[in-house]
């Protein structure tokens, strides 16, 4: 798959569908935004995806991203340097945009 043949996207690239979305989806998005997804992202993946089917919406900011990271997975994976290795930038935003949800609605 590629990025031209991706689902419909907003003007920041995340879907406008999350039930658009697949692995090889995640597997694009992650290379434009230069993430190499690993076993350790599939699972903060699985986990939002999870989130965002129970709660119908992302986690609306970064530090509520990493609590319920930290409340579901440890306090080892649940803190903002293990999450930002993993999703440069805002991770929150990046890690969103890769499991194709929505934009979490704090997030810069």
């Amino acid at each position: 798959m590629s990025a031209s043949n991706l689902p419909e996207r907003n003007n920041e690239g995340f879907l406008e569908y999350a039930t658009d979305w697949s692995s090889d989806v995640a597997s694009v998005i992650a290379a434009e935004e230069d993430v190499s997804l690993s076993d350790n992202h599939w699972e903060i993946i699985e986990f939002l995806r999870k989130f965002y089917n129970k709660h119908e919406m992302s986690p609306p900011s970064n530090r509520l991203f990493v609590k319920a990271v930290k409340d579901a997975l440890g306090e080892e994976k649940g803190n903002s340097i293990y999450l930002m290795q993993l999703f440069p930038g805002t991770p929150a935003k990046t890690a969103c945009k890769i499991a194709g949800l929505p934009r979490p609605t704090n997030c810069l």
